[in-house]
């Protein structure tokens, strides 16, 4: 018999063994200042592209006034208790409702957290009968939610319909023997690449086999379709949809998150959600701001607006300017290089403290050996100067990478280590 903690002490985890050289700047970095499309990093100024902040709210003037005022009403702790025993409020019950009609939804019920959220919303959909098909590339809750479950599940490949018929074909089998049902599950935007899930595609599959379909909408949620409700609006499926999630911590600029769906499913889930029943309610001050931003999505269309002119801006230069940003088809806007993971540190260092440019850095193993994702989220902050000088800065640190001057800088690197 070992220690628990022997393993931790052995293997610090795929991105745990990198703590040393990049905890700080790499991982865990302190973004400070007012959430904008310019924050300082380090002491300096840097167009920030890291921020999921899609609609500028978080430091709109109307926002902070209404987060202001809440705070000053209810403080930062009521409702205190479960909802179920004393926690709820008619305004929880108002924003349920503006959101369940905004999404084109019979009901709605609210979620403290996203990652939370969708977690326990698949645990509490599901029984061990039950059979889950779900996107190879979906996001970790998702995967954590499916881990809790207790029967059968299958992937199928990433946005590959022809994969998701055999496994759906496997789980109709399964099911039947279980004498279980079926759930799909996809998001909306797959929030790394910005593909949209094939959302039409599925919901035409309903036709043909017998399964429910959940949706992770975070990242369309306020961004896609002609109002703005996601994803499934953009495709015309959203009546297709039997679950649909989507959190505050995007569009919304807040915390929490919300299911939708049909009103006996929704009050299912309302009454057997663990982590909800058995959780403090979403705090006062958080359901009024939402209130407050969700009205600001109905009313004030220019800030999606503005929002798509920023991001056609920023996508269509790297794509002039013979950038890889994959297939993207949402806000999400990823930009592909090829080098190894000591180049992508340099190259990112390189790109803050001299470009004063701030953005994600994905590696393997999330993608493939041997590329670099730098990960760009607009909004509707940004202004085309901060687009301009992006573009020419990549064009800078690409010339850079190509002519190994990354790879230089990293051996120095290692040689004095």
């Amino acid at each position: 018999m070992r220690d628990l903690f022997d393993r931790i002490t052995e293997n610090k985890g795929p991105l745990g063994k990198w703590a040393d050289q990049a905890e700080g700047y790499f991982v865990f970095p302190k973004l400070e200042g007012p959430i904008s499309n310019r924050m300082h990093f380090r002491g300096k100024e840097v167009i920030t592209w890291s921020v999921n902040d899609y609609l500028g709210l978080a430091n709109h003037p109307e926002v902070r006034k209404v987060d202001a005022e809440a705070a000053t009403a209810y403080g930062a702790a009521y409702p205190m208790g479960a909802r179920m025993m004393s926690g709820h409020t008619s305004l929880h019950e108002q924003l349920q409702e503006e959101l369940a009609a905004f999404v084109n939804k019979e009901a709605a019920y609210l979620l403290n957290f996203g990652y939370q959220g969708i977690l326990s919303t698949i645990d509490t959909l599901v029984s061990k009968n039950d059979v889950i098909v779900y996107d190879v590339d979906a996001h970790a809750c998702i995967i954590d939610g499916v881990r809790l479950h207790l029967g059968k599940r299958f992937t199928y490949k990433h946005n590959d319909i022809e994969s998701l018929e055999k496994n759906l074909q496997r789980a109709t089998k399964q099911a039947e023997q279980s004498g279980g049902g079926i759930l799909v599950i996809s998001e909306g935007v797959f929030g790394m690449r910005g593909e949209q899930g094939k959302l039409k595609e599925i919901a035409a599959l309903k036709k043909k086999y017998n399964f429910r379909f959940l949706v992770d909408d975070a990242h369309g949620f306020g961004t896609l379709g002609a109002t703005g409700a996601g994803a499934g609006e953009e495709q015309g499926v959203q009546d297709e949809i039997d679950v649909y999630f989507a959190t505050f911590a995007k569009s919304m600029a807040s915390t929490g998150a919300f299911i939708a769906g049909d009103k006996e499913i929704i009050d299912y889930l309302k009454y057997n959600m663990r982590s909800q029943m058995f959780a403090k309610s979403l705090q006062m001050q958080l359901v009024v701001g939402a209130l407050k931003r969700l009205e600001m999505l109905r009313t004030q269309p220019e800030l999606k607006a503005k929002l798509w002119e920023n991001v056609n801006a920023l996508q269509k230069g790297l794509k002039d300017n013979g950038f890889d940003i994959g297939k993207t088809q949402s806000c999400v806007t990823p930009v592909y290089l090829k080098g190894s993971i000591p180049e992508a540190m340099a190259l990112v260092q390189d790109l803050r403290e001299n470009f004063g440019i701030f953005c994600s850095i994905v590696v393997y193993p999330v993608i493939p050996k041997g590329l670099i994702l730098l990960r760009l989220i607009p909004t509707s902050s940004h202004t085309m100067e901060d687009i301009e000088i992006t573009l020419d800065a990549f064009a800078q640190i690409r010339s850079k990478l190509e002519q190994g001057v990354y790879q230089m800088a990293a051996k120095t690197v290692g040689s004095t280590n």
